[in-house]
């Protein structure tokens, strides 16, 4: 299985890449101006990494309810299904900017430099590899952080 994980946001998503060997790897993420742009740059990483699945972040309430920001994301799953006809899985996203955020701070990459990342999108790269690391952990126990 090669799996590409995608944290969405409005214009920015995170990417990152997985596959059976367990790991979650940062890829560039889709910052292009317009969502046609940023489909075509799925369009490629899934050719180019041979995907056969995809885990979207799904950001449930911290109560576990769906809200207005889940259901966009429904949308956007729904669009990506009907394109790239495979699985899409959600994954429980909750806190894993927080998370990235963490990391590049461990790594020294904050201050004036975080405003790079986040326009560069490395940080929502980074969240995507925390979700898809999640899922890939959960696959092996009790899918636990997979929401469907």
């Amino acid at each position: 299985m090669r799996y590409l994980a995608i944290d969405y946001g409005e214009k920015r998503w995170g990417l990152s890449y997985g596959d059976e060997i367990g790991v979650a790897v940062p890829l560039p993420a889709a910052v292009e101006a317009t969502v046609k742009a940023r489909m075509a740059h799925l369009e490629k990483e899934i050719a180019e990494r041979q995907i056969t699945e995809i885990v979207v972040g799904y950001p449930l309430n911290m109560d576990d309810t769906i809200g207005f920001k889940a259901r966009e994301v429904d949308r956007f799953i729904d669009r990506v299904a009907k394109r790239f006809r495979m699985p899409v899985h959600r994954a429980d996203e909750r806190l894993s900017t927080h998370q990235a955020k963490e990391d590049l701070a461990l790594m020294g990459m904050r201050g004036k430099r975080g405003r790079k990342y986040r326009r560069s999108g490395d940080i929502d790269s980074r969240a995507a590899a925390v979700i898809l690391q999640d899922f890939l952990d959960g696959r092996d126990e009790t899918r636990g952080g997979v929401i469907g």
